[in-house]
């Protein structure tokens, strides 16, 4: 029992029970879950749909954080890549197109690859900070997605674009089921090859990596691509939700959430072991936490402290000098001492 209260994601998983606990209590309608035409519609259903966005650029946090790095640069990558997609379909003949849409989409993956690459490039090659080194695209990306939409609010209509975000397939929403093949194949990509012991020899010494033999340089050049790439599809996400390119407003403070996100799973932001379970955790206490501020009513001013309290309550029950300071207030245990043919001694228990 006592490691099972030691595992890293026992905290984060009582921590999203409790929030399911306190949603069910609050509206008894909260786990329910409905039928029509085939398709599953719900609560659940909505937050499932609803964190997709972020559960892409968590994914991708998470292993730019295990080499000890970080990505602020994740939200204004979402504007560009929904800036670039929704240009290409407005400015088609056939927007409703399958073979437009998919041009559209790629086009935005694309160059956001391209921009993570860069950032990748800032940090492995020529050795500028990971916070410095995103933060210049954090304040310059918007400002490109501005020039790609002209100033404006691009906004189409596309029947298969806006597929991604109200389409479902087998009863569930496409947006989450794109979330859920991306935790797939990014599982595979650390857990069965060796991308993932590398990335956390990287991140725990990358000296000593380094000298080992291990080529730090580019797993930590392809891992920001890779968060790039993964911060453009959630823009397209998040594009087709709305069917509009809103430069200012998409992905606003995703970057911060999703940090959030990875921490309340256990990884640490010192690099090294993380977790992935534990990040997908993270952003369903993340969005479970948002909807139910929402139902509860609370103004828009005090909901970053509303969560801020419920994460720094989930934060300090994993910290490791918490828990033995807590421990330290239980009485020492009673340690009983036996000799052959002598009576029990009681002692106190010491460490030496």
């Amino acid at each position: 029992m006592t490691r099972i209260f030691k595992h890293r994601l026992i905290w984060p998983i009582a921590a999203l029970v409790a929030l399911i606990v306190l949603n069910s209590i609050s509206r008894p309608s909260f786990l329910s879950i409905t039928i029509t035409r085939g398709q599953l519609y719900g609560s659940l259903i909505d937050i499932l749909r609803d964190s997709a966005p972020l559960m892409l650029v968590a994914l991708g946090m998470a292993l730019v954080i295990a080499t000890r790095g970080i990505d602020l640069s994740v939200g204004a990558q979402m504007a560009i890549s929904g800036s670039v997609a929704l240009t290409i379909i407005a400015d088609s003949k056939t927007p409703n197109s399958l073979g437009t849409v998919v041009v559209a989409i790629l086009a935005g993956v694309a160059i956001t690859l391209v921009f993570g690459l860069w950032n990748g490039f800032l940090v492995a090659v020529v050795g500028i900070q990971p916070i410095i080194a995103t933060l210049v695209l954090m304040l310059a990306g918007r400002g490109i997605a501005l020039l790609i939409t002209g100033g404006f609010i691009t906004t189409i209509t596309s029947t298969p674009y806006a597929v991604l975000s109200q389409g479902h397939v087998l009863g569930f929403p496409v947006a989450f089921l794109v979330s859920a093949i991306a935790i797939a194949i990014v599982t595979v990509l650390v857990r069965r090859t060796a991308l993932g012991v590398l990335t956390e020899a990287v991140g725990i010494n990358p000296s000593a990596s380094r000298l080992a033999g291990v080529r730090s340089r580019g797993i930590v050049w392809s891992l920001y691509g890779l968060s790039g790439l993964l911060a453009g599809m959630a823009g397209i996400l998040y594009s087709s939700n709305i069917m509009a390119a809103d430069a200012n407003n998409a992905g606003i403070n995703i970057e911060l959430d999703a940090i959030l996100a990875v921490v309340l799973g256990g990884t640490s932001l010192a690099g090294g072991k993380f977790t992935l379970a534990g990040t997908v955790i993270g952003v369903f206490i993340i969005q479970t936490l948002t909807s139910t501020i929402t139902f509860l009513g609370v103004p828009p001013a005090v909901t970053p402290v509303f969560k801020a309290v419920v994460v720094i309550i989930v934060c300090l029950s994993q910290s490791q000098r918490m828990r033995g300071w807590i421990s330290g207030l239980r009485p020492p245990k009673r340690l009983v001492v036996t000799t052959p043919n002598e009576t029990p001694i009681a002692t106190n228990r010491t460490t030496a």
